[in-house]
């Protein structure tokens, strides 16, 4: 009886038990099938096992059950387009896995989640989740593994992570999270793995991280993070890879880091850290990586760093790190890539470098590396880039032993001393892409072999002395994309027609060369041209309208030629992808092209100095991206262009030495010219009053930028702008154009009537020039507001009444002239006024003081002490005399000599040293010579070229050339 009653509970029990379990899978079907409900794209396949009547745990995709509960779901790359704001956490209760990676799910995590307390996995990584992790996170506490990387997830990462206590692997990389690290991840003792790279983190890293002792790959790159790596990373024993680049870290690196004995990998690539490289770090004897570049690293390089013999990637680069490269670096026997470019090292390349046969790259380029080019390099057969460019190498060809880098891919040598002929042999590495020998000394023919090199795609060969002509083998080159032989002695009459061939060519630069002939019709055969630039060659004939079928051609540079003919309407085509249109200097005659379309991208138009004639072309104003136009030097019969006002982006306005004729009045209100900086109508007809009403619209001019740290210029990297501009007597090219340079310049007109007083707001502005016209009246007192103004010329005018005192707040003029005018009283003196010589106010029958006169009873500075006696004032007269001769004598020798110096400095080679020199402390060179000025012919000077940088508030010249 008792067996039988056992038995029928134990039957009970079963059906009971079997009855739950049916009735949770059922409840649990049903709570999925109302989130798959919510699903975007029900006819997704992999769900079609998702029915009411199939075995939710036998039948269903994805879905696993261990005794009959809903135990694991893994849907991963599945297609699900949804969100999970009614996934059922409330009815999944057993649920330990959970796997919804690669889908696009998208909206925010739901508080819910925090009811899955079973949970051990949880993967919702390559998503489109958006909003915070919910703190509810916090209460999964024997989660092992969270991962959410690959969303857009932003606010903070919850503190009460730290209370998952069993996790071992979190993922929160590649979202947007901003905030600090919590300190409570280091609560975190069992995570082995950390990946918190490519967010928006800051702050610095928590000390309390040092006690995840377990932890083996710490992931906290490309973020904000700021302050000192704390000393606690030398906790990580277990570690072996540590990624802190590309964050904002400054200081030392610590010591303690040698005591990551189990460190493979380790970078701090592109931070701010300082001070040396510890030596400590030759301890790692496990490290395979260590990047350290673009930080401030200075002093020696360790000689520690030969222990490290497993090492495979050592990069230094961009640093400024001195000494020389120490030998034992010759050891790491299983290096592959040692990167020590752009910092400051010195001496010889060590022999020793020849022993790292398994090296496949070599960067080396933008030291101080002096001596010969090691011939055991040659020893590298598996180089594939060799950077050696910037260095001081001494004078020598290049070495043939670069013959025998067969597997090599690119091979930098630019900017050194090398000086023969290019090695015939380098026809041989079928293997190279990029050759680059630009700016050194070489001479003789470019050898025809070079056209074996199949494979190259970038050859930059500019700025040597190479002759000759261009090979027709270049023909052969069909994978070339970018060709640069500008700067040379090339002598053809024409332009290969083998440059035809190159039908991949996206950048050809010939300019500055002896090349003759016409421009190629065939050059619309490389269709994906973007950059063609033939300027200052003796080039003839018409510009073939051929040019125009090249639709990705951007840069156009033909200036400095002996071109004629008209220029074909259907450039004005082109400006929907032309950005620079230059063919200044030639002889092109006709109108402008009146086709600029709107869409326009041109952003720079240089017709300066042909014989063009008629009306400015009106469609010039659906060119709302002109930031440069320069018709200076041509025929043209027009009014003032007042309608160019539109373009919003004009900063540069040449249309001196015309025919435009007229007065220049225009509308106060809207927004006119407001990026306008320069704007030169000298030598033209205007007439009537100076222009109030466009003055009031440079609002350019009317603020002073405090902010820029550097020298900014007009232009990119594949052309810079550069103008021709009057200023301290001389007529200067500026071969690129200062962003902060201001000039009005409106001298040889037939304005009449007064300076207006407005000008005296144009406070950024650093020449003016209203010379040579018919004004009348005072000079307005606001002149002295130009607080940064080099140069003024207001000579041949019929001003009159005294020259305000407010001048003398002056302080950076360099050059006035006030000559031939009706002024008249004393002459100011100061700072800057006691540096002009009489020829800046010849002219002026009325004006006395110096240094006209010997005193001016007005004149503060020359009036006597009623204590000195008339002796001591003759002395002091005489003495005042003798010094402004001293200085004068001083100042021009000084000025003589050192343009002799600068001169043989350029024309005896390559002066790096000096061009390093004058561009990091920009030099300033204040040009202070004087010229009476009789007529208007020996007021324009030409043919002086100067290149302008600029200091705190004032303009300097370097990289100059003076011609006599």
């Amino acid at each position: 009886m008792v067996p039988s009653k056992l038995f029928s509970l134990l039957q009970f029990l079963t059906i009971f038990y079997l009855f739950a379990v049916s009735f949770a899978s059922t409840e649990e079907a049903t709570a999925i099938l109302k989130w798959k409900a919510t699903f975007k794209n029900q006819n997704n396949s992999l769900f079609a096992s998702w029915r009411p009547n199939s075995n939710v745990c036998r039948d269903w995709y994805g879905v696993i059950c261990v005794n009959g509960r809903v135990n694991k779901l893994n849907i991963t790359d599945a297609s699900i387009i949804g969100t999970l704001y009614d996934f059922p956490f409330s009815s999944l209760s057993f649920l330990e896995y959970i796997d919804l990676s690669m889908n696009n799910l998208s909206g925010t995590i739901p508080l819910e989640i925090g009811k899955l307390n079973n949970l051990v996995y949880l993967d919702l990584s390559f998503n489109q989740i958006s909003g915070t992790i919910p703190p509810q996170i916090g209460s999964l506490a024997k989660l092992e593994a969270l991962y959410v990387a690959d969303n857009y997830l932003n606010g903070f990462i919850p503190g009460e992570i730290g209370y998952l206590r069993s996790l071992t692997e979190l993922a929160l990389s590649k979202n947007s999270l901003n905030g600090s690290i919590p300190a409570s991840l280091g609560n975190l003792n069992n995570l082995s793995l950390l990946y918190l790279n490519e967010n928006h983190l800051s702050g610095s890293i928590p000390a309390e991280i040092g006690k995840l002792i377990n932890l083996v790959e710490a992931y906290l790159d490309t973020n904000q993070l700021t302050g000192h790596i704390p000393r606690e990373i030398g906790n990580f024993i277990n570690a072996k890879l540590f990624f802190a680049f590309s964050n904002e870290l400054s200081g030392p690196i610590p010591v303690e880091i040698g005591k990551m004995k189990s460190l493979e990998k380790l970078s701090f690539f592109a931070n701010n850290l300082s001070g040396p490289i510890p030596k400590a770090i030759g301890d790692i004897t496990e490290l395979k990586l260590l990047h350290l570049s673009f930080n401030q690293l200075s002093g020696l390089i360790p000689n520690e760093l030969g222990n490290l013999k497993n090492l495979i990637d050592l990069q230094l680069s961009s640093n400024q790190l001195t000494g020389s490269i120490p030998k034992m670096i010759g050891d790491l026997t299983d290096l592959r890539l040692l990167y020590l470019s752009d910092n400051q090292l010195s001496g010889l390349i060590p022999k020793e470098l020849g022993n790292l046969k398994n090296l496949t790259d070599l960067q080396l380029s933008s030291n101080q590396f002096t001596g010969l080019i090691p011939t055991s390099l040659g020893n590298l057969s598996n180089l594939q880039t060799l950077f050696l460019s910037d260095n001081n190498l001494i004078t020598q060809e290049v070495p043939l032993f670069v013959c025998n880098l067969t597997s090599l891919g690119i091979l930098h040598l630019a900017r050194n001393n090398l000086n023969g002929a290019i090695p015939r042999c380098l026809g041989n590495i079928s293997s190279l892409q990029v050759l680059m020998m630009y700016q050194n000394n070489l001479s003789g023919l470019i050898p025809s072999e070079l056209g074996n090199l199949v494979n190259l795609n970038d050859l930059q060969l500019s700025s040597n002395q190479l002759t000759g002509l261009v090979p027709a083998s270049f023909g052969n080159l069909r994978n070339l994309q970018t060709l640069f032989l500008s700067d040379n002695n090339l002598i053809t009459e024409e332009i290969p027609s083998s440059v035809c061939n190159l039908t991949s060519l996206k950048k050809l630069h010939l300019e500055r060369n002896n090349m003759r002939g016409n421009i190629l019709q065939c050059l619309n055969n490389i269709s994906g041209l973007q950059v063609l630039k033939i300027s200052q060659n003796n080039l003839s004939g018409e510009i073939p309208s051929s040019i125009c079928n090249l639709a990705s051609l951007q840069i156009l540079d033909l200036g400095r030629n002996n071109l004629k003919g008209a220029i074909a309407r259907c450039f004005g085509n082109m400006s929907g992808h032309l950005v620079v249109l230059d063919i200044r200097h030639n002889n092109l005659s006709g109108t402008l092209p009146t086709t600029f379309g709107i869409g326009s991208s041109l952003r720079s138009l240089n017709l300066h100095g042909n014989k063009l004639q008629g009306e400015i072309s009106r469609s010039l104003a659906y060119c709302k991206e002109l930031q440069v136009l320069d018709f200076g030097d041509n025929y043209l019969n027009d009014t003032f262009p007042i309608w160019l006002g539109t373009l919003q982006r004009l900063q540069v306005l040449i249309l001196k030495s015309n025919k435009l004729y007229g007065s220049i009045r225009m509308s106060r209100r809207g927004s006119m010219f407001p990026g306008l900086r320069i704007i030169d109508l000298s030598y033209n007809a205007f007439t009537g009053n100076l222009p109030i009403s466009l003055f009031q619209h440079f609002k350019a001019m009317r603020k002073i930028d405090q902010t820029m740290k550097g020298p900014r210029y007009l232009g990119d990297g594949y052309y810079q702008d550069s103008i021709t501009v009057a200023t301290k007597g001389l007529e200067l090219e500026l071969v690129r154009i200062l962003r902060v340079y201001t000039t009005i310049d409106l001298s040889s007109n037939k304005f009449e009537g007064h300076i207006p007083s407005i000008i005296g707001d144009l406070i950024a502005l650093r020449v003016l020039s209203l010379s040579h016209n018919g004004l009348q009246g005072h000079i307005p007192p606001s002149l002295g507001s130009l607080s940064v103004v080099e140069s003024l010329d207001l000579s041949f005018n019929q001003l009159s009444g005294e020259i305000p005192h407010q001048l003398v707040s002056l302080t950076s003029l360099s050059f006035l002239n006030l000559s031939h005018n009706l002024l008249q009283g004393c002459i100011p003196q100061g700072p800057q006024f006691h540096t002009f010589e009489s020829d800046s106010y010849e002219g002026n029958a009325g004006l006395r003081g110096f240094p006209v006169s010997k005193g001016c009873g007005n004149d503060r500075a020359s009036e006597p002490n009623d204590t000195t006696s008339a002796h001591d004032q003759e002395s002091d007269s005489n003495f005042l005399n003798d010094f402004w001769k001293a200085v004068l004598m001083g100042y021009v020798s000084g000025l003589c000599i050192g343009f002799s110096i600068v001169y043989f400095m350029i024309s005896t080679g390559n002066p790096k040293w000096l061009t390093r020199i004058i561009e990091k402390l920009e030099h300033k060179i204040i040009m202070r010579q004087r010229k009476k000025q009789q007529s208007q012919k020996n007021y324009r000077r030409r043919n002086n070229r100067f290149e302008t940088s600029y200091k705190s508030s004032n303009i300097s010249f370097h990289n100059f050339r003076c011609q006599g």
